[in-house]
């Protein structure tokens, strides 16, 4: 894929990652919470898909795509470590919600989830911002 081809798989991703991070306010609002949980952990993963697009790599498994992004951007400090533990609290809430029948999650912690996955898709999107930038300067000279 050409560098064009990539920005515009990133961009698609992120904005299925905003889009799923304002389901997640709009469901936490209403009082879904395991609805809230599971959109607010999709606009991450689709964040980080954003990312990893532009390198060319996808991964079918929800834990191949967590790992990659943690081993190329956290591990290299290119994001914060503390954008560790947002993840993973967001894909064991979520994984929670959706497969135990009988979790219960306080509005409080979801309240928390959906801040955390904020924070983080913004953080994505002021990257990646600066990364598309970058790729089509690189194109242009």
């Amino acid at each position: 894929m050409q560098d064009s081809e990539l920005r515009a798989l990133s961009r698609v991703r992120l904005d299925h990652a905003r889009e799923c991070l304002d389901a997640a306010i709009s469901n936490l609002e209403t009082g879904q919470l395991k609805t809230a949980a599971n959109r607010s952990y999709y606009a991450a993963f689709h964040a980080i898909r954003a990312i990893l697009a532009l390198d060319g790599v996808d991964y079918k498994r929800h834990s191949g795509v967590i790992s990659e992004f943690q081993r190329r951007y956290i591990k290299t400090a290119v994001f914060p470590r503390s954008v560790s533990p947002i993840l993973m609290g967001l894909f064991d809430i979520r994984t929670r919600s959706d497969y135990d029948d009988f979790y219960v999650i306080a509005k409080a912690d979801i309240l928390s989830q959906v801040e955390g996955s904020k924070r983080f898709v913004d953080l994505v999107g002021d990257y990646l911002s600066i990364r598309w930038t970058e790729m089509q300067e690189k194109e242009m000279s």
